[in-house]
């Protein structure tokens, strides 16, 4: 009986672990501030979708966790982001080691003009996770089945990546990221330019992922938010307005501002 009660105490407590913390982040691209004093703890193994209009501040906070603002010449970040408790800013920080933990998928498919198999085996061989052929097969093989991809490329898997269709090209992309063994999957609005049978898919696909992964997808769909995550961040004018459990936050809402986008009245 202790087992059992011990066992499900274990589950609460993997499931409230907190990845990512974000403590009093502000953005500034120039003079303009783009982020005013974001604070949120990001769950592991969970989904959290980040909603609010064009222009808010959401692709900006998404690229604060893995640092791709860094390749903005004008962008400047103040405040305390931490993966499993270590400053991601630190100046120790590798920042290429950081991107293979916490993995990216944009908005638009983008594979590289390679072929299938060296989408995925490209990170896998340049991280060093491979020492054989058999180890890149294997690491390729695994990647596309978890993308739910594998069935439909196995027998093509050299040929371009660009062949595939648009919701391929994205679950290639996601394959892509899972290859080189992520902790996190950042993921920038990736259904906008899919197809509805295809959206349907890697909305299934998240699904199935946050099992293994933590997820953060910024969505301006607030009915694939409500479908696909645990929890929601409601930005608005660069600011974090609201941040809880997905179901609350589209039901209950604490903040007018986030009742007024829900229900169409902003954004």
């Amino acid at each position: 009986m202790n087992m059992i009660v011990s066992d499900v105490a274990m589950g609460v407590e993997m499931a409230d672990q907190v990845k990512i913390k974000v403590n009093d982040v502000d953005v500034f691209y120039g003079a303009k501030q783009a982020l005013f004093g974001v604070e949120l703890d990001i769950k592991a193994n969970q989904v959290t979708s980040l909603i609010g209009p064009s222009g808010c501040g959401k692709s900006t906070f998404l690229k604060c966790l893995n640092r791709m603002n860094d390749t903005v010449d004008i962008a400047r970040i103040q405040g305390l982001i931490t993966l499993d408790g270590v400053n991601v800013y630190d100046s120790k920080i590798d920042v290429v080691e950081l991107r293979a933990r916490v993995g990216m998928v944009f908005q638009k498919p983008n594979p590289f003009p390679k072929s299938i198999y060296e989408n995925i085996a490209y990170g896998a061989r340049i991280h060093g996770l491979a020492s054989t052929k058999a180890d890149l097969d294997a690491i390729v093989a695994s990647s596309l089945e978890k993308a739910g991809l594998f069935e439909e490329v196995k027998d093509r898997l050299h040929e371009p990546g660009t062949s595939l269709s648009g919701g391929q090209q994205q679950r290639l992309c996601i394959a892509r990221a899972i290859a080189v063994s992520p902790e996190v999957i950042l993921m920038d609005e990736p259904c906008s330019a899919l197809d509805p049978i295809a959206t349907a898919k890697v909305e299934e696909l998240i699904d199935e992922l946050k099992q293994n992964y933590t997820i953060v997808i910024v969505t301006h769909s607030m009915q694939q938010a409500a479908r696909v995550s645990q929890y929601t961040a409601f930005f608005h004018l660069g600011t974090l307005v609201e941040y809880g459990e997905t179901k609350k936050i589209f039901t209950s809402p604490t903040d007018k501002r986030t009742e007024d986008y829900i229900t169409g009245r902003i954004g």
